[in-house]
């Protein structure tokens, strides 16, 4: 589990096959102190949870399957791609955003960026199937980051982003028509699901 609360902005440094298969190897460049991170470790790469399969001094490596690329905006990455980090809750951990599973809902189009007073008031359009579950002053992950929705209308939602996230986390990079990772809050899934079952 996740908070949606960045703590490194990595950069990919290769993309590699892996094995005989479709998957893929990523490396990833991190500020991290990673002989602290143990191999197996759950790492949420701009909103996906990936396994740490080997590490170096400034570098964790990744494997994703064919289901993951195909599914989230990974595989759309190459060598310089900006990916927000965050590692794994433990006990006790202040949940500075909201509980974040890591597991990518679908992919989002970035619509628009305007300036409002010195936030960004960003606007996603989400696939149909997730537009339900994303409601006004709850929360929603972009690209892994925890964010609460400003408002909804028939053609997506909107999130302010302040001048500190821009700064620590790929928004900054971020344009319109860029796809976005999304994942729906988790309380938002199950309560849908219990009324689905009445």
């Amino acid at each position: 589990m996740f908070t949606g609360i960045i703590t490194d902005l990595g950069t990919v440094a290769a993309v590699e096959p892996a094995g005989q298969g479709t998957d893929m190897r990523l490396v990833i460049g991190t500020g991290w102190d990673t002989s602290g991170i143990a191999i197996g470790a759950s790492v949420a790469c701009s909103g996906c949870c990936l396994t740490v399969v080997a590490r170096s001094p400034g570098r964790l490596e990744f494997q994703a399957s064919r289901e993951t690329l195909s599914l989230t905006t990974l595989g759309r990455w190459a060598a310089g791609t900006r990916v927000n980090l965050e590692r794994a809750l433990c006990m006790g951990d202040e949940l500075g955003g909201h509980l974040v599973s890591g597991h990518v809902d679908g992919l989002g189009e970035t619509i628009s960026a305007v300036p409002e007073g010195a936030s960004t008031r960003w606007r996603f359009r989400p696939p149909a199937a997730l537009a339900r579950f994303i409601a006004p002053k709850g929360s929603i992950a972009v690209d892994g980051v925890s964010l609460t929705v400003n408002e909804v209308d028939a053609d997506g939602f909107g999130v302010n982003i302040i001048p500190h996230t821009a700064a620590v986390t790929a928004f900054g990079l971020l344009k319109p028509g860029d796809a976005v990772n999304l994942e729906i809050d988790l309380l938002a899934r199950y309560v849908a699901r219990q009324l689905e079952a009445r």
